[in-house]
């Protein structure tokens, strides 16, 4: 299974703007990012992305596709770090917070620009369980 590679490009500008409106505004909008990727993770199903399929003019099927299994891996990965930088700023840890936040927004934006870290993360994961074996 794949996702259009626009609709993934929507969820990461998501989670960029939050980041930073988190930064600017309050640390506690960090909970939009993190809500939503629980949901994606629990149901594997991302709100973000299933609104925005209204908005793509061709059929799905006609656009670039990124593979969901990578997806829900970065997700993860993203899901993780927004929980524990919540974590750190209500533990008034402030400087951890703001590095977890950092390395989201980080991801996240190289991704917009075309380099996926999660997908170096999983591939060199899975040539070592390979090598394991």
């Amino acid at each position: 299974m794949s996702i259009p590679k626009p609709l993934v490009q929507v969820n990461q500008s998501f989670i960029v703007i939050t980041v930073l409106l988190a930064f600017v505004i309050h640390p506690i909008i960090l909970l939009l990012p993190f809500l939503n990727g629980l949901y994606t993770l629990i149901t594997k199903k991302n709100p973000i992305i299933m609104f925005s399929k209204r908005f793509l003019t061709k059929p799905l099927n006609q656009y670039l596709q990124e593979d969901r299994d990578q997806q829900i891996f970065n997700q993860w990965i993203a899901t993780i770090c927004i929980g524990l930088s919540l974590t750190f700023f209500y533990l008034n840890f402030t400087t951890v917070g703001i590095i977890f936040s950092l390395m989201v927004l980080a991801a996240s934006g190289i991704a917009l620009m075309g380099y996926c870290i999660g997908c170096t993360i999983r591939y060199r994961y899975m040539m070592w369980r390979y090598k394991r074996t």
